[in-house]
């Protein structure tokens, strides 16, 4: 019953992505060739996502349970890994997003949209003013980002370090051990 019910979806959505028009698909397969760098970079993202948990979990593992003398050959041999995962994945993810595209954003575009505001969508997206704007759009993410972080620091670094403390606590990890302040006279001998 149920794999009848998936093949008659998969039917009526492929009859519906079927039933578009030449110019209207013509219009979708515009769209998405404008919006293939953002489909690139969703692909990338995703791509990238376990790669950057890793790395946040190996930076935590090799303050708290790495040797302070292997700490740097480790790191650059977690480097190479990461690099090399992405390297391979990124790439091909990207590949598979825009293969991907027109049967799920093409579909839902076809389906939505009709021919007129497929063509002033493609307006809007192809305007000098939308360019520009789309050209700003890292310096306007950067500059909010960036007061966002130095007004937010005060408040923020306290609770990440309660939330680190916290996971550690959790994790029965070992306390670092205090270092002496550079300069500082050993403590004597007893």
């Amino acid at each position: 019953m149920k794999k009848t019910l998936l093949a008659l979806l998969l039917l009526s959505s492929a009859a519906a992505f079927a039933q578009t028009s030449p110019a209207k698909q013509a219009l979708v397969d515009k769209l998405l060739e404008l919006q293939r760098a953002g489909i690139e970079q969703s692909a990338q993202v995703l791509a990238l996502r376990p790669a950057l948990q890793m790395e946040q979990l190996v930076k935590v593992t090799l303050q708290t349970r790495v040797p302070p003398e292997k700490r740097e050959a480790v790191a650059k041999a977690v480097e190479g890994d990461l690099k090399k995962y992405a390297e391979e994945v990124v790439p091909l993810m990207r590949q598979k997003a825009v293969k991907l595209a027109p049967e799920t954003v093409g579909a839902l575009l076809a389906e939505r949209f009709s021919e007129d505001e497929l063509k002033q969508l493609i307006a809007l997206i192809e305007s000098p003013v939308n360019r520009k704007y789309q050209q700003m759009s890292g310096e306007l993410q950067k500059s909010l980002a960036d007061k966002l972080v130095e007004d937010m620091r005060a408040t923020v670094d306290p609770k990440v370090k309660a939330m680190a403390m916290a996971i550690e606590k959790h994790m029965g990890l070992p306390k670092p051990s205090a270092a002496p302040a550079k300069g500082a006279a050993p403590a004597p001998a007893k």
